[in-house]
């Protein structure tokens, strides 16, 4: 688990074979969990200057590894005593967005980020998205899109300063989120009817 703080902006030493080396001040142990722009990678290479995950073919595919050059966000998983000021996330991709628009404003900058159709249900106004492993509040849905606000420090300290309109970016949905529309799309496999509707919930609801 993560919970979307980066911990160091990382150097793409290379990628190849599937083999993504990164030059970085933080010293993982092998096997360790690493998020590298949001995704969940294991280290399983050491070097004196960083250290190499490796990207499964099911990694690959959901990924928009076109970012996985220059630099990258690293964030380690947390430990169960770590203190969570982003929210849990676990370092899965569900969808990669685009950037639309920036537009800057009084106390920091908007980002205007189209998703995917499927991508819509799980995006709610206020509720916590992972952005290339940042850890942020949606401010506004729309009909296929949504707007972020990132504020100058997270702005400063994060690669977001180097975006540029039509970039692909890595997307964790809340996890929370991904769950509640599962169990509302359910069916029991007897009855072909939902394990769970709003019904259910009013009235599980009014018991308390």
């Amino acid at each position: 688990m993560f919970n979307g703080l980066i911990r160091e902006i990382a150097e793409v030493k290379a990628y190849k074979n599937n083999i993504l080396s990164l030059k970085a001040s933080y010293k993982p142990k092998l096997g360790d969990s690493i998020a590298v722009n949001g995704a969940c990678l294991s280290v399983i290479k050491l070097a004196q200057d960083g250290f190499d995950v490796e990207l499964s073919k099911e990694s690959r595919s959901h990924l928009a590894l076109e970012n996985y050059k220059d630099k990258v966000h690293i964030e380690p998983a947390l430990r169960l005593s770590d203190r969570i000021d982003g929210h849990l996330m676990q370092g899965h991709i569900d969808f990669i967005a685009t950037l639309e628009k920036i537009e800057k404003i009084e106390n920091g900058v908007d980002f205007y980020l189209q998703l995917p159709t499927k991508a819509m249900p799980l995006m709610s106004e206020k509720g916590s998205i992972g952005v290339d492993g940042v850890s942020l509040t949606i401010n506004e849905v729309f009909t296929s899109s949504i707007r972020l606000t990132i504020i100058p420090i997270s702005f400063k300290k994060t690669l977001f300063h180097s975006y540029k309109i039509g970039r692909k970016i890595n997307i964790e949905s809340d996890l929370l989120a991904r769950y509640t529309l599962r169990w509302l799309g359910c069916k029991n496999a007897k009855t072909d009817q939902k394990e769970l509707s709003w019904e259910h919930i009013d009235r599980i609801s009014f018991l308390y």
